[in-house]
């Protein structure tokens, strides 16, 4: 059963005080989230928002106003699967919670804020840390197992941890929808030091002074920028070990140097972009040196969303196989179509 305690009464945390209460308007919250760097920021300065979704340069356009489109929906699930991991944690290791009472900041710091998602009890029922929770797909796993929590969750609690001065933590995880994975932190001053002087540059820099942060590799900042301007089943292989760990080994040494190089590159163009800004065609010297058209993908459902009359006259029915009622009633023909994709566990041989 989830403890509840009164939010305007039970700040708990040593460091911190309550800035906004949890039932400020919309408006309000997201005004006071760009005036600070909070805990979902952290992970995307460090560039460990896994570059397909966050950048530091995203948390530099949100702070100055200019957010990217959020899905409300995702948001509002989202909401919700946090109330359900939260209690699945109490109910797996008997650590009773409670809601926090809004926004939080650091007493010296005023631009160290958390938003925590809710507070883990002592045995006295007294605040004893933060509780953050976060909903993972199947494919992580690996990442969840042996107490393990990857980088940014960690980082996400341990920010907390500075903001509000607790000496501990815990991350909680839904994976894939069906499994539950929690783990607690003890304060790390080394981290905790790291991060406040990290992200204290990082804020004077690029929120209070304004300068851009410079172009990255991330495919997340990639997508901002460009917004902004037959298998036999169930069957197993054996093969010798050595072999095993030679190929796994090989691999991982390719794959380290394909992203060092995917990461360069990226970083290159995405300067070429912010060269070209709401341009088509870069040139120097008088000639063209690259170009940054609007040639890719139509965006089918922004262009039905701000043309409906428009979009319902150039819409038409097209064939389909009905995928999800072929693999109900024939789960082996299904099988047998479907591509074949190879995916190498963290920990293996």
């Amino acid at each position: 059963m989830t403890t509840i305690l009164e939010p305007a009464a039970r700040v708990d945390a040593p460091t911190a005080r309550l800035l906004l209460p949890a039932d400020a308007s919309r408006q309000e919250w997201e005004a006071t989230r760009r005036a600070g760097i909070g805990g979902s920021d952290v992970a995307a300065i460090l560039g460990l928002g896994g570059g397909k979704y966050t950048s530091p340069r995203h948390v530099f356009e949100a702070k100055h106003g200019r957010p990217e489109e959020v899905n409300s929906e995702a948001a509002e699930i989202g909401t919700e699967i946090e109330g359900f991991i939260a209690r699945m944690f109490t109910k797996r290791s008997g650590i009773q919670i409670a809601m926090p009472p809004g926004t939080l900041v650091n007493l010296e710091r005023s631009w160290m804020l958390a938003n925590v998602d809710r507070y883990a009890l002592d045995d006295a029922g007294q605040v004893g840390g933060p509780l953050e929770c976060k909903n993972r797909s199947a494919y992580q796993l690996d990442d969840w197992e042996d107490g393990n929590i990857p980088d940014a969750p960690a980082i996400q609690c341990h920010w907390y941890m500075a903001v509000g001065g607790w000496r501990y933590g815990y991350v909680a995880a839904l994976v894939g929808g069906n499994t539950i994975r929690w783990s607690r932190l003890e304060r790390d001053e080394e981290m905790v030091g790291y991060l406040v002087d990290y992200c204290g540059n990082w804020y004077q820099r690029h929120v209070v002074e304004g300068f851009e942060p410079p172009a990255d590799g991330y495919e997340a900042t990639t997508n901002l920028l460009a917004k902004l301007w037959s298998v036999k089943s169930e069957t197993v292989a054996e093969v010798d070990i050595a072999k095993a760990k030679e190929l796994r080994a090989r691999r991982a040494d390719l794959k380290e140097q394909e992203s060092a190089l995917d990461h360069e590159l990226r970083a290159v163009e995405n300067e070429m972009r912010l060269l070209t800004g709401e341009n088509e065609v870069a040139k120097a010297d008088g000639k063209a040196a690259w170009s940054w058209k609007a040639n890719g993908n139509f965006a089918s459902k922004k262009f039905r969303d701000a043309h409906p009359e428009l979009a319902a006259q150039y819409t038409h029915l097209v064939e389909a196989v009905d995928t999800e009622r072929l693999k109900t009633d024939h789960p082996d023909i299904y099988d047998g179509f479907r591509a074949r994709v190879l995916r190498v566990p963290v920990k293996g041989v």
